[in-house]
C-alpha cells in the first residue's frame, strides 16, 4: 500500500458558525452580524469564525458563543446558571462553492438562551443585533414560506437558520429544551410564552399548565412565587431531570 501523502489533498478550512436563539418581546429572535470584511462584506450573517489549530469543534463554539453574547456554554445535565447558554451541534454544510475564498466546511451549532440583552460586536463584525427568524427567512411566525427576505443572509447562512430554527421548533415538542429560553426559576406562564414564540402560535393556558405540571419529571416547584408579570402571585418552578417529555407536547397545526 502506497504512503498517505497529504499533498495529494487540497486543503481546506473549518469553521463553526452559530444559530444563537432568545425570546425578546414575544418574539424568536436570532443574532445576526454585519460583515465588516470581504466576502459579502456589509451583509449580514450568523456569527462566528474559523477553527483554531488547538481547538476541538465544541471548544471553537463555545469560544465563539461567549465573544459574541457573553455567554458560557453548559450541557443539558448541568444546572442552569445566570449566564449560561445551551449549545448542541447542528449539522455540518461543505458545499463547494459556499465560500468564495477557499473551500470551507463549517460545522453549525443552535445556541438557546433566555431573553438577552442588546449584542455586542466583535471580530470583523461591524455591528450586531437581534431579529425576528421570520423577518431574516422571510415566514410567517408558524414557519410558512411568504416571501424572500428583504436581504439574504451571507453565505448558506439563511439555510443554516432555517434549519436551526425548525431543529428548535421540533425539538421542544419531545424534550424539555424549551427551558433553556427560560430564566433558572420561572411560571408556567413565562413557559408557555416560550413556546408560543417559537411556534408562532397561541395555547390556551390551563390545557397548557395541566399537560406540563403533569409530565413527569418536567418541571420542579422551587416554593417560591412571583408577581413580575403581574396579578395574583404566580408559582415559580425549574426544570426537572427529565430529557425526554412523556406524553410529548405536540405542535399545533398552523
Amino acid at each position: 500500500m502506497p504512503p498517505y501523502d497529504p499533498s495529494a489533498f487540497p486543503p481546506f478550512a473549518v469553521t463553526v458558525d452559530l444559530v444563537v436563539l432568545t425570546v425578546r418581546k414575544h418574539a424568536l429572535c436570532a443574532l445576526v452580524v454585519r460583515r465588516g470584511e470581504a466576502p459579502f462584506q456589509g451583509k449580514w450573517a450568523l456569527p462566528g469564525g474559523f477553527v483554531r489549530p488547538d481547538e476541538d469543534l465544541s471548544t471553537a463554539a463555545a469560544r465563539e458563543l461567549t465573544e459574541e453574547t457573553g455567554l458560557c456554554a453548559h450541557t443539558p445535565e448541568a444546572p442552569a446558571t445566570a449566564n449560561g447558554a445551551h449549545l448542541e451541534q447542528l449539522a455540518t454544510y461543505g458545499d463547494p462553492d459556499r465560500d468564495p475564498r477557499m473551500r470551507v466546511v463549517s460545522v453549525a451549532h443552535l445556541a438557546l438562551a433566555p431573553d438577552l440583552p442588546a449584542p455586542r460586536a466583535g471580530g470583523d463584525a461591524r455591528h450586531a443585533r437581534w431579529s425576528p427568524v421570520e423577518e431574516l427567512l422571510g415566514t410567517t411566525a408558524g414557519g410558512r414560506r411568504t416571501e424572500l427576505p428583504a436581504e439574504p443572509l451571507a453565505f448558506d447562512h439563511g439555510t443554516i437558520l432555517g434549519d436551526g430554527v425548525e431543529r428548535a421548533r421540533s425539538k421542544i415538542e419531545y424534550s424539555s429544551l424549551a427551558t433553556a429560553f427560560c430564566p433558572p426559576e420561572f411560571t408556567v406562564g413565562e413557559l408557555r410564552r416560550v413556546y408560543e414564540a417559537v411556534w408562532g402560535v397561541v395555547l390556551d393556558p390551563r390545557n397548557f399548565h395541566r399537560k406540563v405540571t403533569g409530565t413527569p419529571g418536567f418541571l420542579v416547584p422551587t416554593g417560591g412565587t412571583t408577581t413580575r408579570q403581574g396579578g395574583r402571585p404566580a408559582q415559580l418552578f425549574r426544570a426537572g431531570g427529565a430529557t425526554l417529555l412523556n406524553p410529548p407536547m405536540l405542535r399545533p397545526e398552523v
